[in-house]
């Protein structure tokens, strides 16, 4: 079982206005969905889910929901939030089958990056170019995240997505459709040089046109 445990109770009650109604009681509507059972409709405490939300874990974890005493265990899969509060507006939730392979995007983490030969070379810049990863595996076999040692990263140096090392029973999908799917993860070049634009000379003022009267005054 997964040390990450979500509790959550059914419901009934399903529609934009029952909905409405839970999140005024701060409740976050949600859907269990996936494997042979039919789709479950279920609701969670918002302040308990908002803490949870605010760790990587619960993006890439198998997790362990507790729906009134009874547990399954699930991914997320997708989060609806306020366009600009602090809210989580809903939740859907798949099952997941212990002999089944499952796909997650786990996050990379990136590491000695300060301490390489790049990193501490003031004029480097070192790009990462993805955060995060699609996996395959088995349920427990997922990694909650997919470190990768940058110690020796050197100027110039490109590290690919073939270079990550894997755990037992993990692979990545994008690398079985060729060698042009085996992108760049972090790039470290010198940065570009600013060149500063030269002044520009101020703009010359006409000379005031004199009309043949002003000459006939003189």
């Amino acid at each position: 079982m997964s040390e990450h445990i979500i509790k959550a109770t059914g419901r009934n009650v399903e529609g934009k206005g029952a909905s409405r109604r839970l999140r005024r009681a701060a409740s976050i509507p949600a859907i269990i969905y996936g494997g042979k059972a039919d789709p479950q409709p279920v609701q969670l405490e918002h302040e308990k889910v908002w803490l949870a939300s605010q760790n990587e874990w619960f993006y890439s974890s198998i997790l362990t929901l507790d729906v009134d005493g009874k547990t399954e265990s699930v991914l997320l899969r997708d989060m609806q939030r306020h366009p600009y509060k602090q809210i989580i507006m809903h939740l859907d939730f798949q099952r997941v089958d212990a002999n089944q392979a499952i796909r997650v995007a786990v996050p990379l983490h990136f590491l000695n990056e300060d301490k390489s030969p790049a990193g501490k070379a003031a004029d480097v810049v070192v790009t990462h170019e993805l955060n995060e990863v699609e996996v395959s595996c088995l349920p427990k076999d997922l990694p909650e995240f997919l470190e990768i040692d940058l110690s020796a990263l050197a100027v110039g140096d490109i590290v690919h997505l073939s270079e990550i090392k894997l755990p037992k029973g993990v692979e990545i999908p994008e690398l079985k459709l060729g060698k042009e799917h085996d992108v760049a993860i972090v790039i470290a070049k010198h940065g570009k040089e600013e060149v500063e634009a030269p002044a520009e000379a101020p703009a010359e003022v006409p000379a005031a046109k004199v009309s043949k009267k002003d000459d006939d005054k003189k």
